[in-house]
């Protein structure tokens, strides 16, 4: 029974983005919808084959590496084509995804859209919605994007490899904290049998920073599942938004980003070769706008619009009069928190600074650095940069120098004041 006001605007949104989604193989198919005066009707395709949830309990919850693989990349295909259409599911779970049928190899199918939401450029979403043992750290913390899905997918894949949760308390108050305080457990069985490259999957999609986060693209080229059954590397949303900080970033910025782009290993390489490779640079392995509006455009259905992604091209209006070239789009998507989540980061940084030092390291005056960084005449810049500057020779220091990768935030400076 339709009863609430707010309950009605719900399925009408839920209604909405299915029929917006349209078109991917591992997405519920939406034929029509009706409403009389009680109840609105949802006709959507007849999947035969029950939930993941049952899936999952009727094996005791172990799956071997290859068999959660062959889950995980439908799922993780599905997410990252939601993403790029700018819709978020929240609330992603193994009893949202459904079989087409009794198979053991059918098709996996996310359905139960009735908390999704149009998220937009540069929006966080605030509200607390999700099931409690999926939902990500954000999510309580009231600030939460697209990121938020890929938790809940890690926490899929945990359940998956090991037959048992991350994060478990006997109420929801306990598992809120579990989910913000504690870290899942690798140590018991079946971990240590496990591969290292699935552990490292595993970590990097419950990480609690959604920064430092994989996305679901990244994901699909991540070492533990790239070479399963020939997975095709979808187009990466995450691409947009660091592309659109580095257009907006001084050139001083662009150099550091360039250094530190020389030290990505071949992995790290892999992942941006897909994502340029998408974007179908031409002979001479140069983009510009258009490349970008083509790879969108290919991609669209009519939640893009709605959620407004096409607005990002527009932040790359100087690719009309010149090209990208591979070299310059690794520094331009690179995520540099990303890269600070592993292990090596301070090598990286290093080996980076090094570079730095001697290809485009030169005294800068803080006020210069002030202007550079766009710093309005408002802050104290002196006690916002005063160490970003080495004083023997007014050269930028270590210290500034990954400050600078980060581009300057107004929490930074917030928290300098």
């Amino acid at each position: 029974m339709m009863t609430t006001a707010i309950a009605v605007e719900d399925v009408r949104r839920e209604v909405k983005i299915l029929k917006a989604l349209a078109g991917h193989g591992n997405l519920i198919q939406f034929y029509d919808a009706f409403e009389d005066i009680d109840n609105v009707y949802i006709v959507m395709e007849l999947c035969e084959g029950g939930e993941l949830l049952d899936r999952i309990l009727s094996r005791g919850g172990k799956y071997s590496e290859d068999d959660a693989k062959a889950v995980l990349v439908q799922i993780l295909n599905v997410v990252a084509f939601c993403h790029l259409q700018g819709v978020v599911h929240r609330d992603l779970k193994p009893e949202n995804f459904l079989y087409t049928s009794k198979e053991e190899n059918s098709q996996l199918k996310v359905i139960d859209f009735g908390l999704s939401d149009f998220v937009r450029p540069d929006e966080r979403l605030n509200d607390i919605v999700g099931s409690a043992y999926y939902v990500a750290p954000e999510v309580l913390h009231r600030s939460y994007s697209t990121e938020a899905d890929v938790w809940s997918v890690g926490v899929i894949a945990y359940i998956l490899l090991c037959g048992s949760r991350p994060f478990w308390a006997r109420s929801e108050s306990g598992i809120f904290r579990a989910v913000l305080k504690a870290d899942p457990s690798f140590d018991e069985a079946p971990w240590p049998s496990l591969s290292l490259e699935a552990k490292d999957f595993v970590k990097r999609l419950l990480n609690k920073d959604p920064r430092k986060r994989m996305t679901a693209a990244q994901a699909l080229s991540h070492p533990w599942i790239r070479n399963h059954n020939d997975v095709k590397v979808p187009l990466d949303i995450l691409i947009f938004r660091l592309l659109k900080a580095y257009m907006r970033s001084s050139s001083l910025r662009k150099a550091a980003l360039r250094t530190l782009s020389k030290t990505l290993t071949v992995d790290e390489l892999c992942y941006l070769k897909e994502q340029f490779a998408l974007l179908e640079p031409n002979k001479n392995g140069t983009i510009t706008l258009e490349n970008f509006r083509m790879a969108l455009m290919k991609n669209a259905t009519d939640a893009m619009k709605d959620s407004r992604i096409p607005d990002y091209l527009t932040s790359l209006n100087a690719l009309q009069y010149r090209r990208m070239d591979f070299e310059e789009f690794c520094a331009a998507t690179l995520s540099v928190h990303q890269l600070e989540a592993l292990d090596r980061w301070e090598q990286h940084a290093r080996t980076a600074y090094d570079l730095f030092e001697r290809e485009g390291n030169r005294a800068i005056v803080i006020e210069e650095l002030a202007s550079e960084l766009g710093l309005g005449p408002s802050i104290p810049v002196h006690a916002v940069l005063n160490d970003w500057i080495r004083h023997t020779d007014g050269k930028l220091s270590f210290h500034g120098f990954v400050k600078l990768l980060h581009g300057i935030s107004s929490r930074t400076i917030a928290k300098a004041q």
